[in-house]
């Protein structure tokens, strides 16, 4: 069927189809579809020391450092995000994945292992002005599916208390709260939540739930003993690793 216009569009430059559809448009809207055309992205393995990572993590610390400016963050949110060696972000023990639109890093993450099947995923991040478009629940899924090949069926991960939107997307995701959704974030400061992935995908899971504190200093407090525990795990982890493949 021949396709129509309405008498009250503008003139027409170009007719354009785009998966089926008829599209009539002025000079204007066929720039922007030609633009459209133009964009590849591609998720691909990379390295924390990738220079192509350096966006992530200059827009991570923006965003810690913007976020949480109040708080008492020992050495920043720069010290925290390169807390870890790169290699716990290297396969067999762990992955780093970059979304690149055009050879631009647009956005990434990546996961490292705390035992045999679990992994924490960490650093995910979007470029600012490319959010709300699911470039994020790209990347968590390709990261799910990254660690899911590696052997593992538990994912954890953690997001701060005034992230509500990565609330949000873990659980439009299928992430459980290790936490009780109806008390104050701040009682948590850190808002930890798990999901099956990999052979497990799509079954329940019921890990206990993580107390809720009495004041924001002992969530605090909490929190810094919990990533101190789980730091000496991955750590370990990596030892092993190092140990049985020199």
């Amino acid at each position: 069927m021949p396709c129509k216009r309405a008498s009250n569009e503008a003139p027409l430059k170009e007719t354009l189809f785009d998966g089926g559809l008829c599209l009539h448009t002025t000079q204007v809207g066929q720039d922007l579809f030609q633009r459209r055309l133009s964009m590849v992205d591609i998720i691909v393995q990379s390295s924390l020391l990738d220079p192509a990572a350096q966006p992530l993590i200059d827009g991570l610390v923006h965003e810690y450092d913007s976020r949480y400016a109040n708080l008492d963050r020992p050495g920043g949110a720069r010290s925290e995000i390169l807390r870890y060696p790169a290699e716990v972000f290297a396969p067999p023990l762990g992955g780093f994945h970059l979304l690149q639109r055009d050879g631009e890093t647009i956005a990434g993450g990546g996961y490292m292992s705390h035992d045999e099947e679990t992994v924490e995923l960490k650093r995910i991040w979007t470029a600012p002005h490319l959010r709300r478009q699911g470039l994020a629940r790209r990347i968590v899924l390709a990261l799910e599916k990254s660690a899911g090949d590696l052997g593992y069926t538990r994912a954890y991960l953690s997001t701060g208390f005034r992230q509500p939107e990565a609330t949000a997307l873990y659980i439009s995701l299928g992430y459980r709260p290790l936490f009780d959704t109806s008390l104050d974030v701040q009682q948590y400061r850190s808002l930890p939540f798990e999901k099956h992935i990999g052979a497990k995908l799509g079954q329940p899971i019921s890990s206990p739930l993580y107390p809720a504190s009495a004041s924001f200093e002992e969530a605090t407090q909490r929190v810094q003993e919990r990533k101190a525990e789980q730091e000496v795990k991955i750590l370990a982890r990596l030892q092993s690793y190092r140990e049985t493949a020199a």
